[in-house]
């Protein structure tokens, strides 16, 4: 008797036979076989296994769905901070019902009454941006919200902040984020270095 293989286990098993090329959400929601959380496992092996899986909100050159593993390597990955009492206290709070959509647990989702709304636990301001785990910081999302919103804060950092910022950085840092802009950014750092 063979046993049957999770989701998550497909979706890096494909990542890793696929390194470097880009896919689309179709591809990785038939390749998961479960069609209602494949995106959950693709944020699963970003958060908790580590693997950089980037989309288009790390490469310009990337369109909303589009997945790209470019190294086969996991980084190390985030630790879950948020303990199953501070889990159970945000979802009572927002009474069990998207705080972004209103989307409600277990009912047909509105935007896809194909599937049950599923909730989680979303940051208002996200870590990687200050956020923390207080529960005044945290809000319950849908699946499809979530997704959506990762990484947004309510109010963005305008561009004086941002440099005000870059300038207070270290050297190195300042460095690793030119990095990332250009590779985010790679057809406008060329055009902008090869007129300079």
């Amino acid at each position: 008797m063979t046993k049957k293989r999770g989701a998550r286990v497909k979706l890096r098993e494909h990542f890793l036979a696929n390194v470097g090329r880009i896919m689309d959400s179709d591809e990785l929601r038939k390749v998961s076989g479960d069609i209602s959380e494949w995106a959950r496992r693709v944020r699963e092996l970003r958060t908790e296994e580590g693997y950089l899986i980037l989309t288009h909100n790390d490469r310009s050159e990337l369109k909303p769905g589009q997945y790209l593993l470019e190294n086969p390597k996991p980084e190390p990955a985030f630790e879950r901070g948020i303990s199953k009492e501070t889990r159970a206290y945000v979802l009572d709070r927002n009474g069990f019902t998207c705080q972004m959509c209103g989307a409600v647990a277990g009912e047909p989702h509105p935007y896809d009454p194909t599937r049950n709304t599923r909730l989680h636990i979303g940051h208002i301001v996200d870590k990687s941006q200050g956020g923390d785990d207080d529960p005044s910081n945290l809000r319950a999302l849908c699946s499809i919200c979530n997704e959506g919103a990762s990484n947004l804060t309510l109010e963005r950092p305008s561009v004086q902040k941002l440099m005000i910022q870059v300038r207070r950085a270290k050297g190195g840092d300042q460095v690793e984020l030119l990095k990332w802009l250009i590779d985010k950014f790679p057809k406008k750092a060329k055009d902008f270095f090869d007129s300079h």
